[in-house]
């Protein structure tokens, strides 16, 4: 094993906050993600599954090909997990009446029921999750997100 020693190099301030806060952004974001999903879970959904229910339920039926760009997933696997939700009962796909092309799914009465009786206790899981800090900071740490998102989407198609 080579013993060399490396030069020890100093970073700027600037530098080494923007590796501290994305460490401390991805391990945060990792714990709040299995807490919401384990909260999901016990819905016997996955996040995927959960995700395109709400997405229905609270903004109706929506076409297939937009539901993946809404939920963040991947247009092979939206066909999947919405012919897993239409098992289950939980949704329907309809054709759209104005270009056969485009098939809509819809939320069923079944997954109605559901949600309106699921999607209470979520909001409370949420809320718990983030109760260690106060409005005003929730409010900031929103803003600061969106600002972080909206330069990285920038960089992005530079």
């Amino acid at each position: 094993m080579n013993n060399e020693k490396f030069e020890n190099t100093t970073i700027d301030e600037d530098t080494e906050l923007s590796l501290n806060l994305f460490i401390v952004f991805a391990r945060s974001y990792r714990e709040i993600a299995e807490l919401v999903r384990r909260d999901i879970q016990n819905y016997n959904l996955n996040p995927t599954e959960f995700g395109v229910l709400e997405l229905l339920y609270h903004k109706g039926p929506q076409p297939l090909q937009h539901i993946g760009k809404r939920i963040l997933l991947a247009s092979g696997s939206i066909t999947y997990v919405v012919d897993k939700l239409e098992e289950k009962g939980l949704l329907n796909r309809k054709n759209c009446l104005k270009d056969r092309r485009v098939i809509y799914a819809e939320i069923s009465e079944q997954g109605k029921r559901l949600m309106e009786e699921i999607f209470p206790k979520h909001r409370e899981a949420l809320k718990k999750i983030f109760s260690g800090i106060d409005v005003e900071e929730k409010r900031l740490a929103i803003a600061l997100l969106k600002k972080i998102g909206f330069y990285a989407n920038n960089l992005d198609s530079q």
